[in-house]
């Protein structure tokens, strides 16, 4: 058991190490995105970093990308999101970690008899559920009125399932120069076509430069949509403008190495 324990904290060392924590307030979870095939089922890890033991409840939602590459909810189900919240299972629901304590949540998939080759998606959630505290009254202001406001945090990743010989490309248009946040940024169209979705990362080449000027990791095209917009920051240690020769790379990165989805050589302005 204990070298169990181990093996976990190895793991989530070595995934916040490979990509971006996604943490709400004192969780931590790893890996931030899950890919299935077949039957086989995973793990996530979940850690608690606070200095306090804090109960956590983990759910599945839908939500569907925009062409601004915002995550929405969903209202009305299509069936493969159905089939989705309905062949991937789960546990435990519920955890509570004492400090730097963490906890495998285990992720199988059932899927049913002649379900069609395809990819299905759904979120998982972790949210925080705020201890139950005796309350106390606190001294009433001059208004008679007295507020406290306990925030809820929550995470969510992507569980993925995949069915079948699936296959995706993608291409990369309308590059210009951006604006976000009052900084310096490159934007652009990233499309997808075929029957998977496309997940990957963003690097900006100039000439004369040993780094990208910008690299975004973690940048997706779900399947519900084949185009969306995608605005990312330049490099702080850029100082000057990058108008002009530019090659924009959308790399895939995987167990066998990282393969280039899309390239295009553009001029920014």
């Amino acid at each position: 058991m204990r070298r169990t324990i181990y093996n976990q904290i190895a793991a989530v060392a070595l995934c916040l190490a490979a990509t971006p924590a996604l943490a709400a307030g004192d969780l931590l979870v790893a890996p931030t995105r899950v890919v299935l095939h077949g039957a086989r089922g995973t793990e996530v890890i979940l850690n608690n970093i606070g200095s306090e033991t804090a109960t956590y409840r983990i759910s599945l939602e839908l939500r569907r990308m925009t062409t601004a590459g915002q995550l929405d909810e969903v209202s009305t189900p299509s069936i493969e999101e159905k089939a989705a919240l309905a062949m991937i299972a789960f546990a435990p629901r519920r955890v509570t970690l004492p400090p730097y304590q963490p906890q495998a949540i285990r992720i199988g998939i059932r899927a049913p008899q002649g379900l069609p080759d395809g990819e299905y998606r759904a979120h998982m959630l972790f949210r925080a559920i705020p201890d139950a505290k005796v309350a106390t009254a606190p001294k009433a202001p001059a208004s008679g009125i007295s507020i406290a406001l306990t925030p809820i945090y929550g995470v969510t990743i992507p569980i993925i399932v995949r069915r079948g010989q699936l296959t995706a490309t993608a291409a990369i248009a309308n590059a210009k120069l951006a604006t976000l946040d009052g900084h310096q940024a490159v934007s652009f169209d990233l499309s997808r076509s075929g029957t998977r979705s496309v997940y990957g990362e963003v690097r900006v080449l100039k000439p004369g430069n040993s780094k990208p000027v910008v690299l975004a990791r973690g940048v997706a095209v779900y399947n519900e949509i084949g185009r969306r917009n995608v605005t990312l920051p330049v490099s702080s240690d850029v100082k000057t403008s990058i108008a002009g020769p530019a090659t924009i790379q959308y790399v895939e990165l995987g167990e066998d190495g990282e393969r280039t989805l899309a390239e295009a050589k553009v001029v920014l302005r």
